[in-house]
């Protein structure tokens, strides 16, 4: 089969995120190489093998694969038609370099859940205006991938209803301007992923979820109002229409130029 290489990259708005990279390869090998940041590969088709600190290894599209930086490896299909990966490069801010002995020695991880937030970051990160929920994302996986590099079981968090009333508040506050959430977790005092974790045991929803829903509600009321759909985007705090035609339509179930017609 002739090689072929499909791909794309770019890089978020999200701190953290070094590139973002999605590509699709057949008949083509990586030769031995380093990152200077941590590589979190999940594979969509097919299968890759690799060579990591003299050890051989795979990657099943059920799990997620985490390479250390500056750790030579390689990479080549481990199927005929090749493979289909998503990449995300993350800094040593998400995951410290203490980790990276632990990742040399166990980099395939088996984990369904962590296997889906990365699937779900993916998504946030190439919707522009959707850096909250990315950010969101982006702490808890850090925090999972620490559990199993450190090698700690799964621990229930506490509920704490104040916190999560607080921030509540602040998003209250930010409708339209949006806040990220390294400044919520300074403004009310908390360490990011204890704040997620507080607000959807409070409320059964996501901080990032509950600021969208906020929004559509507000541009609904300036649809019924009269206002196009461009203009109720940017006033409703989305990034432009195509960005609330998205989440109107996963809330509302119809888009916003259909629900403000008049019957």
């Amino acid at each position: 089969m002739a090689a072929r290489q499909e791909v794309s990259a770019w890089r978020p708005a999200v701190p953290g995120v070094v590139e973002v990279f999605h590509a699709r390869f057949t008949g083509y090998a990586y030769p031995m190489h380093v990152h200077d940041a941590w590589t979190l590969l999940i594979v969509d088709d097919g299968a890759v093998r690799y060579d990591l600190d003299r050890h051989e290894h795979g990657t099943p599209h059920d799990t997620v694969t985490l390479l250390p930086p500056q750790v030579p490896h390689n990479g080549s299909p481990a199927t005929p038609h090749g493979f289909r990966k998503r990449v995300l490069y993350l800094d040593t801010g998400v995951l410290g370099e203490d980790l990276i002995g632990p990742a040399v020695d166990a980099p395939v991880l088996r984990d369904p859940v962590l296997r889906r937030r990365v699937g779900q970051l993916h998504s946030a990160l190439a919707a522009p205006g959707d850096e909250l929920e990315a950010d969101s994302r982006l702490t808890l996986i850090g925090e999972r991938l620490r559990t199993h590099l450190q090698g700690r079981g799964g621990r229930s968090p506490r509920p704490d209803p104040a916190l999560a009333r607080r921030l509540r508040e602040l998003l209250d506050a930010c409708v339209v301007d949006g806040v990220g959430l390294a400044e919520a977790a300074r403004v009310v005092q908390a360490h990011p992923a204890h704040l997620v974790r507080a607000f959807s045991g409070a409320y059964g929803i996501a901080p990032h979820q509950y600021l969208t829903a906020r929004r559509v509600d507000r541009a609904r009321r300036l649809l019924l109002d009269g206002r196009p759909p461009g203009e109720a985007a940017v006033a409703a705090g989305f990034y432009d229409q195509a960005h609330l035609t998205r989440h109107f339509r996963k809330l509302v179930g119809v888009t916003p130029g259909r629900y403000r017609r008049v019957p």
